[in-house]
Order: C-alpha cells, then sequence, then structure tokens
C-alpha cells in the first residue's frame, strides 16, 4: 500500500510557479517526505524541481473543464482525471488546484467527488472533517467515493498469532509499517468508515470494487496498484454515498466515541 500524503495548504485558487515561490500560504515543511518517481525526495524538494521544470500549469482554471457543475478529483497525485478538477497538496504534472483539503474546499454545487487512497493520510478528526466539507460543497443528492485501506485485511494478511518466531519478528515490523508508513496517520474497516459517512450526512453507502460502479461518472477511476485480495476479503475499501441530511447528533456521538476510545490516548 505504497502512496504518499497529499494534503495542502491554498486560498483553493490556481498559483503560478511565481506565487509558489513567495506564498506564505504554502508552509512548506522539509520534514515530511513524499515517494514520488521511484525515490524518496522532500516536499520542498519536489516543490522546487517541479516549479524550476515548469511542469504545473498556472492557467489551468478550477471551475469544471466542462463547464459544469464540479466534479473534484481530490489527491489526484499525478493521476489527472480529465474532466475533472483534480487538487493536489503539490503541484505535479497534471494538478489543477494546489490546495490543503483540511482547510477547506472553495467549491459548491458540486455534482461528484473523488479521492482514491487519500483519507488514511489524515488524523482521524481531520477526516471527519473532511467528509464533512464534502458534504457541504455537494449538491442535493451529489455522490462521493473513496477508497483507501482495508483495516480487516491488513490484519489478516501482515499479522499471524500462531507464526514462527523468526516469522513473527518481520510480520511485527510490516504490521507497524502498514499503520504508521508513507504518511499514514489512520486506518479504517467498514464499520467506522461506514458509520463516519452516515454520521456525517450521506445515505446510501455502499460497498464497490476496484474501477466498478452503477453510476457512469465514477467507472474506472482507479488507478492505484492493487494486492492480492482474501477471499471475502479486499484489501481495499472502496465506498460510495448520496448527500442527505445532516445527522448533528449522531456525529457527536461518533466524536465522543472516537474521543473516548483513541484522541484522548494519543498524547499518552
Amino acid at each position: 500500500m505504497r502512496d504518499h500524503p497529499r494534503a495542502g495548504k491554498s486560498t483553493g485558487k490556481v498559483m503560478s510557479a511565481q506565487d509558489l515561490r513567495s506564498s506564505s500560504t504554502l508552509q512548506f515543511r522539509p520534514r515530511i517526505e513524499v515517494e514520488s518517481y521511484g525515490r524518496r525526495l522532500t516536499k520542498v524538494a519536489e516543490e522546487t524541481m517541479v516549479c524550476a521544470m515548469g511542469l504545473f500549469d498556472s492557467n489551468r482554471k478550477h471551475s469544471s473543464p466542462n463547464g459544469g457543475a464540479p466534479r473534484l478529483h481530490i489527491g489526484s497525485g499525478n493521476k489527472r482525471l480529465e474532466g475533472w478538477v483534480n487538487i493536489d497538496l503539490l503541484p505535479l504534472p497534471g494538478v489543477d488546484v494546489v490546495a490543503d483539503v483540511t482547510q477547506g474546499l472553495d467549491y459548491r454545487d458540486c455534482e461528484v467527488v473523488f479521492a482514491e487512497h487519500f483519507l488514511e493520510h489524515l488524523a482521524v478528526d481531520d477526516a471527519l472533517n473532511f467528509l464533512l466539507e464534502c458534504h457541504r460543497v455537494l449538491a442535493p443528492g451529489g455522490w462521493l467515493r473513496l477508497s483507501t485501506p482495508n483495516l480487516d485485511w491488513v490484519w489478516s494478511t501482515h499479522y499471524r498469532v500462531e507464526a514462527p518466531e523468526e516469522e513473527k519478528r518481520v510480520m511485527a515490523m510490516r504490521l507497524n509499517r502498514a499503520f504508521h508508513g508513507w504518511g499514514h496517520r489512520f486506518l479504517w474497516n467498514r464499520q467506522v468508515l461506514g458509520e463516519a459517512l452516515e454520521a456525517c450526512g450521506f445515505d446510501q453507502v455502499h460497498w464497490c470494487t476496484y474501477g466498478e460502479s452503477d453510476l457512469a461518472v465514477f467507472q474506472g477511476l482507479e488507478r492505484h496498484e492493487t494486492y492480492a485480495d482474501d477471499p471475502g476479503l479486499t484489501h481495499v475499501l472502496i465506498v460510495e454515498g448520496r448527500k442527505s441530511a445532516a445527522q448533528p447528533g449522531r456525529l457527536d456521538k461518533l466524536r465522543a466515541r472516537l474521543n473516548d476510545e483513541f484522541l484522548n490516548h494519543l498524547d499518552g
């Protein structure tokens, strides 16, 4: 599940290379590393390289390329989707808007939102806020599609209590790598992700397979590398949900549980 963190700060407008060099809104942090083009580069180094090569097109608009309701592709990386607004932290080839989506999205009445292997890079409280922001920017009846590593698959394939001692040493490292490597902050199972979506105001929540959807707009979108599924257990969760009425009471209960069971224990 090798991927890279893709969230960054922005005012929501397209920024030129000169803007990127002078803007204080992009808080460059050299310690944050991303994996790109087969080698490890610091965030600053990659941004500088991309700008210097002229790979970021500052003339792209952050409105819909087709002139209709926007289709947002969050954490696009260099996997550009034509006809979508491709949003990413880094000004990589194909990115339309450099933005930190945890700071909000400068859109409204969107048709759909799609984020592949992105949610796991957010702290869980930021992830809830992101889902709420997706709900806000979608038009009534708009749809969200997410993919994220499946916690159940990770546990099942990365660790066996009955394994030989030497094998368990390696398994312990690989399991922790799955949780903490590649910028991962929180791994989801169906139960928690489904509850989060419904608490954030989505209904008709249902699970999909790679590249497949009943909605034509979501068909064939996934680009991330795949891993072998276990029987009855997919390596990645792919879920869709439709914008419905807000659920503040249910959201409060979920936040309270996350605080009690997880967040309140992170600082020791």
